[in-house]
């Protein structure tokens, strides 16, 4: 006989439910001829040659998936261009350090970028690379013996240009550049914010306080850094309040630019300005939560488009603005 426990599990086991095999004999089918295809060899690569031009490599690229994406973006940037909508580069200090500022810089001057905006790291390395001709410590070397982000003169220099664009009544990044153009440093060609003061292109930097290595310097003074950073924080808004047809590139910022993107943005359509139809590409490593939501998908609802690219910065952004170069011919 069983027992207690073994009457309750005969019970529940007469009552599970039984499962029968299919009869596949029974499938319907229909003719391949009938069927639309994604893929077919009028899309495939097409092998590069010794000698190939980059027009001739970006046009055998196959047609599928980021390529296609790849090519709206270029589209878009060149369209932008052409109607004289802006194109505005957000980015962090990755790029910058992966030398890849005479990309970015030779985009400004022929035409391409009409703005850049970047967190405080990235004004901090542009201004080291100019100022004293390298940049980017041993951060474990320093942050072991207490002498991390200590260096004397880009706390002194920064602050000091600072304070007096401040006093000026200019926003961060035009009171770094002026402050560069005028020391006469030999890295000024090759510097975004020094460029941005020759060309009148705006270059706006959005500090965000204890973040950057300038911080910790003797000279610093919040107040300078709240009041240039929010002056180049309604110039950035005035940027996006002119978006509409252009192009946003967001390269390497994870956090800082995004989220002053998605204020920026508001306060231009808060303000009646219609800023719907644009393209935003991130291009970044990793896909990051604040990127995929801040600049690829809740900008663009209204009807634009949104991309986003992984890959190393140091590929795929001279490849990105050689395909622009090429288009614009």
């Amino acid at each position: 006989m069983l027992n207690l426990d073994g009457q309750r599990l005969a019970r529940r086991n007469s009552g599970n439910m039984r499962f029968e095999p299919l009869d596949f004999s029974r499938i319907r089918t229909y003719p391949v001829a009938e069927r639309v295809n994604k893929v077919n060899p009028a899309g495939f690569a097409v092998p590069h040659m010794p000698g190939g031009s980059l027009r001739a490599f970006l046009q055998h690229l196959p047609d599928f998936l980021a390529v296609t994406e790849f090519r709206r973006t270029v589209v878009a940037i060149v369209e932008a261009v052409r109607r004289k909508a802006p194109v505005l580069l957000m980015m962090g200090a990755h790029p910058i350090k992966v030398g890849l500022n005479p990309v970015l810089v030779s985009a400004m001057r022929g035409g391409i970028i009409s703005a850049v905006a970047f967190n405080g790291a990235g004004a901090v390395h542009d201004f080291e690379l100019c100022y004293h001709g390298a940049t980017s410590e041993d951060v474990q070397r320093g942050l072991d013996d207490g002498s991390f982000g200590m260096a004397d003169e880009t706390g002194r220099h920064m602050n000091l240009a600072l304070a007096e664009g401040v006093a000026a009544g200019l926003g961060a990044g035009r009171a770094l550049g002026r402050a560069l153009r005028a020391a006469g440093r030999p890295n000024c060609a090759q510097s975004i914010l020094a460029s941005g003061d020759e060309l009148d292109i705006p270059v706006t930097t959005h500090i965000a306080i204890g973040t950057d290595i300038i911080h910790q310097h003797p000279t610093t003074e919040g107040a300078i850094l709240g009041e240039a950073s929010y002056r180049d924080f309604q110039l950035f808004a005035g940027v996006c309040a002119r978006l509409e047809g252009g192009v946003v590139l967001n390269v390497g910022s994870a956090v800082i630019m995004p989220e002053v993107f998605l204020k920026a943005l508001t306060v231009a359509r808060n303000l009646g300005h219609h800023v719907r139809q644009f393209t935003t590409a991130t291009f970044d490593m990793t896909r990051q939560y604040r990127a995929t939501e801040n600049v690829q998908r809740r900008p663009t609802h209204l009807g634009g488009q949104g991309f986003y690219f992984i890959g190393h910065h140091e590929i795929m952004v001279p490849l990105l603005f050689a395909a622009v170069v090429e288009e614009l011919g």
